[in-house]
């Protein structure tokens, strides 16, 4: 590999964008390629950020020998075949959460990364903002052990559109998505594996399909306990409160801003090289890439998530 590493970014819209942010803050990594369903807005991305390449299919990204990444903005029922794609391409891929819908989709996903010997990482960027680094690293050294967690997932969203209030061409889910962060935050925290799970949802909508409103009980083998709270239908405010109620303190985790159980805030401005989640989940991809080592967030790490989310889906199927 050239010492810098060529990317190509599939997904031109609101999160494809904040990768691109993030990119631009990483010395030695070049965006070569873009790929978005519709060629005039994507060139005008490419454009702003001085992108050679542009496309509408990943297959003519993949087919480029000089790109050596991939990083996966798609929507979330393309993740797992567009993820083997780039493997199978000889190209090293990062795929935004969820990695798969499916639990099968997932395991053969870590299989097919095992026997390429490539990073395969996904976006748990939860592990990598600043405020969750904080209190992970406090655990590690034996000060903290959470007790319980109780996370709110907020949106307004009972249309199809993006983050930026644009139309969508494909429907968000609550559980393969949002609940994706928490179940796997959640283990990571607790330092367990999350040995009982339940969750029931509300009315499904009549033109999206998905359930607006849903709640997820977790309890992890350390004994420490989750309650998780998701809707589409809040009106404010908008994004994830995460309460970490610990056996020394209580904080409260929104992004990466840090306050503690006093609403004082708690300076995470030196846990790391910046204060974008993004970027450091970005940072994190490459260095792995660079020191030929598994990720944090691999595949590989995070299946365990996939299989609670695998049995909800069960739980909730059976409920009607």
């Amino acid at each position: 590999m050239s010492k810098t590493i060529r990317v190509a970014l599939a997904g031109a819209g609101a999160f494809g964008v904040k990768h691109l942010d993030a990119m631009r803050a990483i010395d030695g990594v070049e965006v070569v390629s873009l790929i978005g369903r519709e060629l005039a807005k994507t060139q005008e991305v490419a454009d702003t950020y001085g992108i050679g390449h542009v496309c509408t299919e990943l297959d003519d990204a993949l087919a480029r020998p000089e790109v050596d990444a991939v990083i996966l903005c798609t929507p979330t029922q393309m993740h797992a075949a567009q993820a083997m794609a780039c493997l199978r391409a000889g190209k090293h891929v990062e795929v935004e959460i969820p990695m798969a819908d499916s639990l099968a989709d997932a395991q053969a996903l870590v299989a097919l990364q095992r026997s390429s010997g490539l990073v395969a990482m996904a976006g748990h960027t939860r592990r990598f903002n600043p405020s969750h680094q904080w209190v992970h690293r406090r655990i590690v050294a034996g000060e903290l052990a959470v007790q319980q967690m109780d996370v709110q997932t907020y949106f307004f969203r009972r249309s199809n559109t993006n983050a930026l209030g644009q139309p969508r061409s494909w429907t968000d889910h609550l559980l393969w998505h949002h609940a994706a962060h928490t179940v796997d935050l959640f283990a990571f925290q607790s330092g367990g594996a999350i040995v009982a799970a339940n969750a029931v949802q509300g009315p499904i909508h009549p033109r999206l399909g998905i359930a607006m409103d849903m709640s997820i009980q977790l309890k992890s083998s350390t004994g420490a306990i989750c309650t998780l709270s998701l809707s589409f239908n809040n009106d404010g405010p908008l994004g994830t409160f995460f309460r970490y109620i610990c056996d020394h303190g209580t904080y409260i985790a929104r992004y990466d801003d840090l306050i503690d159980g006093k609403d004082s805030s708690i300076d995470v401005s030196a846990v790391d090289v910046s204060m974008n989640g993004i970027e450091l989940q970005d940072r994190e991809f490459f260095a792995a890439i660079r020191e030929g080592r598994e990720p944090n967030a691999s595949v590989a790490s995070v299946l365990p998530c996939y299989r609670v989310l695998a049995d909800l889906e069960r739980q909730l199927a059976a409920q009607g």
